[in-house]
C-alpha cells in the first residue's frame, strides 16, 4: 500500500483552567494547506469537542484524533503583547506566556532538522513517556495514520482568561487528568510548545 506523509509546522499551546476545562489550541504556520489554527476542548464531564475552521480541517483532524462533537466554525489566533487571544464563536481565550521552560532550553541545543525528524521523535519516546506524564513522540493514529511530534522549543503558559461556551473558564491551572483526544496529550504544565508534527497516511 502506498503512503504519503505530510507535515504541519507551528505551535500547540495547552491549558487547564479551574473549571475543569482543558484546552489545546494548534496555530499552524506551515500544512498542506496553508496556515490555519484549530481548537480541542475537553470539559469537566470529559465531553471532547473539536472546533475546526473548515470541513476540510475537521475531516482530517476528526480522522486522527477522537471527539464526541465537532464544531465548525471560524478560529482565529492572534499575537497580543503578552501572548495570544484565541477567539471562536464558542471560546474566548486569552493566554499569557512567559519565558522558555528548562525543557525548551534542552530542546534548543537539538539542531531542527534532527529535533523534528520522525526517527529522532522514535528514539526520544521512551523518554518523553517517562519525564511528562500523558505525553508521547509517536504512536497509532485513527485511521492506519502514523504520528510524530518534534518540538523544537517550549514556553510557559502563566495565566489564562476567558469563556467557554457562556461560562467562565476560571484561573489557570495543570492540563490535568491528560487530554484524551488521541495517544498523546500535552505536557502537564501549561505550555506553548513549537512542533512539527508528521502524519503518515494511506494515500
Amino acid at each position: 500500500m502506498t503512503r504519503v506523509r505530510e507535515r504541519f509546522t507551528g505551535r500547540i499551546a495547552g491549558v487547564g483552567s479551574a473549571s475543569g476545562v482543558r484546552i489545546v489550541v494548534g496555530r499552524w504556520d506551515e500544512s498542506p494547506w496553508g496556515s490555519f489554527a484549530d481548537v480541542m476542548v475537553e470539559d469537566a464531564s470529559g465531553h471532547r469537542v473539536l472546533l475546526a475552521p473548515s470541513e476540510r480541517v475537521r475531516d482530517f483532524v476528526a480522522a486522527t484524533y477522537s471527539f464526541d462533537e465537532h464544531v465548525i466554525e471560524p478560529v482565529t489566533v492572534e499575537d497580543s503583547a503578552d501572548g495570544w487571544l484565541v477567539s471562536t464563536p464558542s471560546l474566548s481565550l486569552r493566554l499569557v506566556t512567559g519565558g522558555r521552560t528548562p525543557l525548551g532550553a534542552l530542546l534548543t541545543a537539538v539542531p531542527s532538522g534532527l529535533a523534528t525528524s520522525p526517527a529522532w521523535c522514535f528514539v526520544v519516546d521512551p523518554v518523553a513517556r517517562v519525564v511528562l506524564r500523558g505525553v508521547r513522540t509517536r504512536g497509532t493514529a485513527g485511521n492506519d495514520r502514523r504520528e510524530w511530534y518534534g518540538a523544537t522549543s517550549v514556553v510557559a503558559v502563566t495565566a489564562i482568561s476567558g469563556r467557554w461556551r457562556g461560562a467562565d473558564l476560571g484561573a489557570l491551572t495543570p492540563v490535568d487528568p491528560p487530554c484524551r483526544f488521541g495517544f498523546s496529550s500535552t505536557p502537564k504544565r501549561p505550555s506553548v510548545t513549537s512542533v512539527v508534527t508528521t502524519i503518515e497516511r494511506p494515500a
